[in-house]
């Protein structure tokens, strides 16, 4: 699936080529309002300035694409829609024939991606929606991929922290609604000679390292998470291991961006939330720091314990 489809799907040139029905200036140049069928087999009806689509028009594309909006010297410029042939529809700011600027981007799978744009890519602080899971990624995108702070929110629980290259990296934190979150970083894990030159052929997958939980706490996308204030006993990670190297992997799955050969859009592996035996592991960890609590917060850690997170 590509983004990319005006790049393989370009406007025939006007130079008086092909017949049109229309307007023109006293140098006989369309000029106002007209209709123009390319050689090529496109249409366009619209405004022109001096021999060039200038203005509001609607181009049709011979395969079934269309453009609806604004352009400036035969070229996108402006506000303006692309309905793509695969039924994918870019709406939103263009500069020079490129997407750049503000707009919002539907794809044939269901995603969505709202959000800056700069030369044709995603890029700027933006928001892409996966469809079949409800999963979101808001944060900041650097030529199209995920870059820099971000979340990634899921139905019952959301990662907070920096991903580099697609992946997260880096200290950052899983926060659940059962009100608490889970503090650590992800990390590469040390490889022996053996297995740098087997990683050489497959995909780094970034390893989370769990430090604390901890009650629920502000997040500043531009820092990372507040170091602890105490040292605090060892945690269990809420997240299964088996899960932990899925959410890195697929994490951020969205359509190819190449016009020529779109690629399998691989939606994203929802990390789903802490299992009942998790829960008891981490009740467990809770029992062990409340013996030394007061009985206050022996109390707290009984009801948190009854509470499981929801389906």
């Amino acid at each position: 699936m590509s983004d990319l489809g005006s790049e393989e799907i370009e406007e025939e040139a006007e130079n008086d080529l092909g017949e049109y029905e229309g307007e023109r200036n006293e140098a006989g140049e369309r000029h106002g309002h007209g209709k123009a069928r390319l050689p090529n087999g496109d249409t366009y009806e619209g405004q022109y300035a001096n021999g060039k689509r200038n203005g509001q028009g609607l181009y049709r594309f011979k395969n079934g694409a269309r453009f609806i909006g604004e352009y400036y010297d035969n070229k996108k410029h402006g506000q303006g829609t692309f309905i793509y042939p695969d039924g994918s529809k870019y709406e939103g700011e263009w500069v020079e024939d490129q997407r750049h600027g503000s707009g919002v981007y539907w794809y044939a799978n269901g995603d969505t991606y709202t959000g800056e744009w700069f030369n044709h890519n995603r890029h700027g602080q933006g928001t892409y929606v996966y469809a079949l899971t409800g999963s979101k990624y808001v944060g900041t995108w650097v030529n199209g991929q995920p870059e820099g702070a971000a979340e990634l929110i899921h139905l019952n629980h959301r990662y907070q922290g920096k991903f580099v290259n697609k992946k997260p990296m880096g200290p950052g934190k899983y926060v659940f609604d059962i009100g608490c979150e889970q503090h650590g970083e992800y990390v590469h894990d040390e490889k022996g000679e053996e297995e740098e030159e087997e990683e050489a052929l497959t995909p780094i997958v970034p390893k989370w390292k769990a430090t604390k939980i901890t009650a629920l706490t502000l997040w500043a996308p531009e820092e990372p998470p507040p170091a602890p204030t105490a040292p605090e006993a060892p945690v269990e990670a809420l997240i299964p291991e088996e899960l932990e190297s899925s959410a890195a992997e697929t994490l951020l799955e969205t359509p190819a961006d190449t016009a020529e050969a779109p690629t399998d859009v691989v939606e994203p592996s929802e990390i789903t939330s802490p299992s009942k035996e998790l829960e008891e592991d981490e009740e467990g960890a809770k029992e062990d720091q409340g013996d030394q609590a007061a009985a206050g917060t022996e109390e707290k850690e009984e009801a948190a314990k009854e509470t499981e997170p929801p389906e």
